[in-house]
């Protein structure tokens, strides 16, 4: 799967994990929005949640790159259906244990994980010294996830983790 980021360079360049997974040639960075190709867009506004059911066209994910205080709706307009994560928990230094506030390639690994691909996902957080604390954070709902037939499900899951403060 090609992963693909709309890289607005607002955050700190040596914290920004969407530029070491290019670094390594691990996804393309893309400085517009008309140079971002078409993809499953991984989107926090979006109104469906991502599940196994959905098929990234041309086998791509999109994600924006940008501090979380520019990362309104406005700032997603990509070409390709939508998807918002369910609850997962960030692991990197910056947000470590907040819900919710992933990073690029946390981003991306929950998608891959969810969408059936865990040896990509594990590939990508392994250049990361806490990449694999992602996946040990959050190893129940990504299998729970990833075992889902749709959408529905995967925001019943999710319910689950929520309802449980």
């Amino acid at each position: 799967m090609e992963l693909h980021v709309r890289y607005e360079g607002d955050d700190d360049p040596e914290k920004c994990s969407a530029r070491k997974l290019a670094r390594f040639d691990l996804a393309e960075l893309h400085r517009s929005v008309r140079a971002t190709p078409p993809g499953l867009v991984l989107d926090p506004h979006a109104d469906v949640a991502l599940s196994p059911a959905d098929e990234p066209p041309d086998d791509r994910l999109v994600a924006l790159d940008c501090s979380w205080e520019t990362a309104d709706a406005e700032a997603f307009r990509l070409d390709g259906p939508h998807r918002a994560l369910p609850f997962l928990v960030a692991a990197n230094p910056v947000s470590y244990g907040t819900p919710f506030r992933l990073n690029t390639v946390e981003a991306f690994a929950g998608a891959l994980c969810i969408l059936g691909h865990r040896e990509h996902a594990e590939e990508i957080l392994g250049k990361f010294r806490w990449g694999h604390t992602f996946l040990e954070l959050n190893e129940e709902p990504l299998r729970r996830y990833a075992d889902c037939a749709d959408s529905g499900a995967v925001v019943a899951v999710q319910s689950e983790y929520l309802d449980a403060d």
